[in-house]
C-alpha cells in the first residue's frame, strides 16, 4: 500500500539523516585537526581554555563546598627513551647518508627538544604550573562563597612530583586570593588506595592480548607509514632493513604532540611532518587505546571504570562529612589521566560510558579522549545549599574540564543541577553492584 511505502521512505530518510549526522561528527573533528593539529594530541593536548558559560543556580541556592580530582598539568614525555629512540634511528640514517633534507630538519629539532627536556622526564613544565594557577583562579572567582573567610582547603596528591607541584600551584593561587584560608596538603602512600588505586585483576585485563591485538589490527588496516618514511629517508631498502617504521611513526607523533606543552613551542613545531589525514589516523589509534584500556570496552572486561570505585566512594563520604559542617571549604585531589578517564566513565559524565566492540564506531559515537583527559584535566563537584531553607535538597553540579556535564540522574528544574540524595542513591547502588 501507499501508506507502507511512505513509512519505508520515512524510515530510510531517518536512517540517512542519522548516518549524515554521524558523518558530520567524524568530518568535523577531522576538519578541526586540519585547522588545529594540536587537537590530535589526545592526553598530550595542553589544557584548553574553558568557555566560561555556567548555568545559574536555582534561586536561593549558593555553592557551599567543592570537591575535585585533577590531573597534573603539562609535562615533558615520561621516558628519556621516547626522545632518544627516534634520535638514534635518524642519527644512524644520517651517518649512512640516507636522510632527506626534511629528515635532517626533524633530527635537528629532536636534538633541541632533547636538550630542553634533559633530566626533566615526566616533570611539570612552566605551562603546566600556569594551568593550575588559572584553574584555581577561576575556581575562586566562580565559587567565592566556598572559599570565604578562614575555611579549610584539604589537598592531597599522589606522590609523583608533577602532581605535587600541580597541587602547590593551585594552593598558592588560592592563598593569594584569600590569605586567611587554612590549608592542609599531603602526598602519601597512605592515601594511594583511593588516589591511585592498584587493582591486579583490572590491570591484567587492561594489558590483555585482546586489547593489544585490537589496536595492532586497527593500525595495520588504517595506518600507512610509507609516505612518512619516504619523506624522511631517501632509500626504501634501508627503511625495510633498518627502521621500525611503526615505532618511529608513533615516536614522532608523540614528540609532535608534546611540543605544545613546553616553552619550545614558541620556536619549533613538528606538525609540518604529517598530513592532516595522518594526524587524524594517529589520533584515532590513540583514542581507541584510551577507550580499550580505561573505558567500558568489552575487550578489557567491560569493567575498567570500576578501578576508581574507592575514589568515588571517598568523594561521597568526604562530601557528606564536609556538608555537615557550617562552612565546609574544599577538598582537592591531584593525580593522573589514568584516574580521570575511568572516573569520567564510572560517573557516565556526558554519556561517555559507552560499550562498543568495534572501535571504528567510537568516531560515530563522538567519543573523544582529547575532550576528557587533556593536560590538567579535572572533575569538579560543586555542592549547593539554600541557606534560607535548611530543609531544601542539597544540589550538586559536576564540571568536566570546567564545563558543565550531564549525569544519568533524575533531572531537576535546572539543567546540570542534581539532587545529592539522587546522586548517592544511584552511584552507591552502582558501586555495590560490582563484585571483585
Amino acid at each position: 500500500s501507499n501508506h507502507n511505502d511512505m513509512k519505508k521512505q520515512l524510515i530510510l530518510l531517518c536512517a540517512l539523516a542519522i548516518s549524515a549526522s554521524l558523518h558530520v561528527t567524524a568530518q568535523s573533528f577531522r576538519k578541526q585537526i586540519s585547522e588545529h593539529p594540536e587537537l590530535s594530541a589526545n592526553n598530550y593536548l595542553a589544557y584548553p581554555a574553558p568557555s566560561g558559560r555556567l548555568t545559574p543556580a536555582p534561586s536561593g541556592y549558593l555553592p557551599v563546598y567543592l570537591s575535585h580530582y585533577g590531573r597534573h598539568g603539562s609535562r615533558y614525555l615520561i621516558h628519556e627513551q621516547q626522545y632518544l629512540r627516534p634520535i638514534e634511528t635518524l642519527q644512524q640514517a644520517d651517518s649512512a647518508g640516507v636522510l632527506t633534507n626534511e629528515g635532517k630538519d626533524v633530527l635537528r629539532k629532536l636534538h633541541l627538544m632533547y636538550t630542553e627536556s634533559y633530566k626533566r622526564w615526566g616533570e611539570l613544565t612552566p605551562l603546566g604550573a600556569q594551568q593550575h594557577q588559572q584553574i584555581a583562579r577561576r575556581m575562586y572567582r566562580r565559587f567565592p562563597s566556598v572559599f570565604r573567610d578562614s575555611v579549610w582547603v584539604d589537598a592531597k596528591s599522589t606522590d609523583v612530583i608533577r602532581c605535587i607541584l600541580s597541587m602547590e600551584n593551585e594552593l598558592q593561587e588560592l592563598i593569594r586570593h584569600n590569605p586567611r584560608l587554612k590549608i592542609r596538603h599531603d602526598a602519601s602512600a597512605h592515601d594511594m588506595y583511593f588516589m591511585k588505586q592498584p587493582d591486579k585483576k583490572l590491570s591484567h585485563q587492561r594489558d590483555s592480548s585482546a586489547v593489544k591485538n585490537t589496536i595492532d589490527e586497527w593500525g595495520k588496516r588504517n595506518i600507512d607509514t610509507k609516505p612518512l618514511m619516504a619523506r624522511l629517508f631517501k632509500d626504501k631498502e634501508y627503511v625495510t632493513k633498518k627502521v621500525d617504521a611503526g615505532q618511529l611513526t608513533f615516536d614522532l607523533f608523540s614528540l609532535a604532540s608534546i611540543v605544545q606543552n613546553s616553552e619550545i613551542r614558541h620556536s619549533l613545531s613538528l606538525y609540518n611532518l604529517f598530513t592532516a589525514d595522518e594526524l587524524y589516523q594517529l589520533w584515532q589509534r590513540s583514542n581507541a587505546w584510551w577507550y580499550l584500556r580505561y573505558a567500558s570496552a568489552p575487550q578489557s572486561g567491560g569493567n575498567q571504570p570500576f578501578s576508581q570505585r574507592n575514589l568515588l566512594r571517598k568523594i561521597i563520604t568526604d562530601a557528606d562529612s564536609c556538608l555537615a559542617l557550617p562552612h565546609p571549604g574544599a577538598t582537592l585531589r591531584f593525580g593522573h589521566d589514568t584516574m580521570v578517564m575511568p572516573l569520567t566513565c564510572l560517573l557516565n559524565l556526558n554519556n561517555n560510558d559507552i560499550r562498543v566492540s568495534d572501535i571504528d564506531s567510537l568516531i560515530l559515537k563522538d567519543w573523544s579522549s582529547t575532550r576528557i583527559v587533556p593536560m590538567a584535566a579535572n572533575i569538579q563537584f560543586v555542592f549547593y545549599k539554600n541557606p534560607k531553607n535548611p530543609k531544601a535538597d542539597v544540589l550538586v553540579k559536576v564540571l568536566l574540564n570546567e564545563e558543565e556535564a550531564t549525569l544519568p540522574l533524575p533531572k531537576t528544574s535546572t539543567p546540570y543541577y542534581y539532587r545529592w540524595s539522587d546522586f548517592k542513591k544511584f552511584y552507591l547502588s552502582k558501586l555495590n553492584s560490582y563484585h571483585e
